[in-house]
């Protein structure tokens, strides 16, 4: 039988250890949860997502969460990968990430024409903590693929967060700013609008662009 992934948004009971139910129940079926969230809480009631991958039986999983005594429903989605598929963050400052956003947005669109499903999300900030701590944060973002460095000058710890999440397995881009950032990014992009293009570009299923061919250059 083919193995599939789904999404399961499930109504349960709030209390102690039905995070715990799931998972076993879900496990016992052999499929792998490869992410979960608590999407909605009220007074005695937890609304949980999760998406499974090595799914070979949905709908005994499904009848076996909804005989559970702390479950009350059970529907299945699209995975968010299907529905919004890969990610590009923009951070920096808010000319640039505006700048770097339109040409993603406008890239991305022509690739979602396609069939392809890419979303972009920004952020604008200053100051080295604040900006060293999204970066870092962008390895636990759920399908986050690229990241782009949008500002004039980045350095110090944002450069060492940035080394980090290329060690993570996120690609990441840099306009061509003072400071150290773009000599640790795998592409420097001068026009902002360009290196939106690119990023999306380098995510990009339907595009024929390899960014190992172009790591460390300058454009």
């Amino acid at each position: 039988m083919k193995a599939e992934s789904i999404a399961l948004l499930i109504q349960a009971h709030d209390r102690a250890g039905v995070l715990f139910q799931l998972t076993r129940t879900i496990a016992t079926h052999g499929a792998n949860i490869s992410s979960v969230d608590i999407v909605k809480r009220q007074t005695h009631a937890a609304c949980v997502y999760l998406e499974l991958r090595d799914v070979t039986a949905v709908d005994a999983i499904i009848r076996d969460l909804r005989a559970l005594e702390v479950v009350t429903s059970v529907d299945s989605l699209d995975p968010l990968l299907k529905v919004y598929g890969k990610r590009i963050i923009i951070i920096g400052g808010g000319a640039q990430v505006g700048q770097v956003a339109l040409g993603a947005i406008s890239e991305a669109d022509r690739h979602n024409l396609r069939g392809e499903r890419i979303s972009v999300d920004t952020i604008a900030l200053v100051g080295e903590e604040d900006i060293a701590a999204a970066v870092r944060s962008v390895a636990l973002l759920p399908r986050a693929k690229v990241l782009v460095m949008a500002g004039a000058i980045m350095g110090g710890d944002i450069t060492r967060a940035v080394q980090e999440i290329k060690g993570q397995g996120i690609t990441v881009l840099s306009l061509n700013m003072a400071g150290t950032v773009p000599e640790a990014a795998d592409l420097i992009v001068s026009d902002p609008v360009q290196a939106g293009v690119m990023a999306v570009m380098a995510a990009a299923d339907t595009a024929n662009f390899d960014i190992t061919l172009q790591r460390s250059r300058r454009y």
